[in-house]
């Protein structure tokens, strides 16, 4: 009898009453076909793969991350919260030691999801992953630095904009290049806030891009940074939209390749983003990643009409994945220590809701400190509908950011809808309505 290397937790929620439109290609089947194929193969005979139930996220969950405005109940549904939950519940498996590495199939996915959320981006309303990191930093004290390497062919601009100030988190993108694909984001130069520099590393591929450029990303860049970062935990967000047969990407990756990636980033915890060819790719690739995620053989998956010699990749693409890799290290390397003072830094963006039709301006300002990680403030409006006010108190807060961040809350105009205080190291969430 088959016996896995590393007992691994598999969490299945295919979200029967969650979908765009019946022809939608985020639609329940992406993981029934799945589920038919795991049940197939006879995985889940094997000793040491456990299938677990999802779980049930809490509003305070999703509170501890985002800002929903007008609140949580308008931008989710029941399905929103058990994908979430079931996030939760692989965490939660893997850190009370039930298994050494999970695998969070779920859906509705999460990574376009941003810190406020004003409406639906890129199928995502809440964000999946960033719901079960900030549960796990408030359950899990002890974890301390957390590494998200987000392989989707979309670059995860809802994952890098919550973590865009945070230096204890690390995270890594390796997409289609932004020129040529949703949502038009995940430059090289987008690389975090003052306050963590170079811990955001995005690597734009070139579209075609096969096994060989995405393996090279990893032996060339993501292993050598996750080596010197030393995270408590690695997270995948595992999208799989990269594969040759995805009807909406135009990469030219394999089940295969998949697999191997996932031997090589040796996650704690995968997560499934997106993945479109429901027949063709998933279910080869999330065997694949099963597969190694539980450090058993792979050897022999392959896809029906996989030909290695039709997905080879061009040598620019190669020679151009090689320099990007040298750049992000260097990169990495150079980035800078804390600053000498505190000091009050600005941006502004406009946000667009693709699902939604919803065009958000946001004003942000961040107070660098040389003491923490800071404090934000972020004014967000919208082309119609609500003016909200949103406060960001991040864990380890010192006495002078606290100060600053309640100063911002207390002095809030009546030009605000609404006005929200997020204390992450309190555990608050309050909002105030006009």
């Amino acid at each position: 009898m088959l016996k896995a290397r590393h007992a691994t937790g598999l969490v299945f929620f295919p979200a029967y009453d969650w979908e765009i439109s019946p022809t939608h290609p985020e639609r329940q089947e992406r993981l029934l076909y799945t589920q038919d194929q795991i049940l197939e193969e006879g995985l889940l005979d094997i000793e040491g793969l456990h299938e677990f139930k999802a779980g049930l996220a809490s509003e305070a969950d999703i509170n501890r991350v985002h800002f929903c405005v007008p609140d949580v109940a308008h931008l989710t549904t029941t399905s929103h919260f058990i994908s979430a939950g079931g996030c939760i519940e692989a965490a939660r498996h893997v850190l009370e030691g039930d298994v050494e590495r999970a695998f969070a199939l779920v859906r509705p996915p999460g990574h376009h999801a941003m810190r406020v959320v004003q409406g639906g981006r890129g199928f995502c309303n809440i964000n999946i992953e960033a719901v079960m990191v900030e549960w796990i930093r408030h359950h899990y004290p002890r974890i301390k630095r957390i590494a998200i390497v987000d392989t989707d062919c979309h670059h995860g601009d809802g994952t890098q904009d919550i973590y865009w100030h945070d230096p204890d988190v690390l995270y890594i993108s390796l997409h289609q290049d932004g020129r040529t694909l949703y949502p038009g984001t995940g430059f090289p130069g987008e690389e975090g806030g003052p306050g963590a520099r170079a811990l955001t590393l995005n690597l734009p591929l070139a579209p075609g891009s096969s096994d060989e450029v995405f393996l090279l990303t990893v032996n060339e860049l993501i292993r050598p940074v996750l080596d010197e970062f030393q995270p408590d935990l690695v997270i995948n967000s595992a999208g799989q939209d990269n594969h040759y047969s995805d009807p909406i990407t135009n990469m030219a990756f394999s089940a295969g390749g998949y697999a191997r990636l996932t031997e090589l980033l040796n996650p704690d915890i995968c997560v499934l983003e997106g993945g479109y060819s429901i027949e063709q790719a998933l279910p080869y690739v999330n065997t694949g990643i099963i597969l190694a995620l539980a450090g058993l053989d792979y050897s022999y998956l392959r896809e029906p009409d996989f030909d290695p010699y039709k997905l080879k990749d061009k040598q620019q693409n190669i020679d151009y994945t090689k320099q990007l890799c040298r750049m992000q290290l260097k990169r990495w390397r150079d980035r800078p220590g804390r600053p000498a003072e505190a000091r009050l830094v600005t941006r502004q963006r406009n946000i667009y809701y693709d699902t939604d039709s919803i065009s958000e301006n946001q004003d942000e300002t961040f107070r660098l400190c040389p003491k923490c990680p800071g404090t934000i403030r972020i004014d967000s409006s919208v082309d119609y509908g609500p003016h909200a006010l949103c406060i960001h108190l991040p864990r380890q807060a010192c006495a002078a950011c606290r100060a600053q961040a309640r100063e911002w809350f207390e002095s809030a105009g009546s030009n605000f809808s609404a006005v929200y205080f997020q204390d992450q190291e309190r555990d608050e969430f309050i909002v105030r309505k006009r």
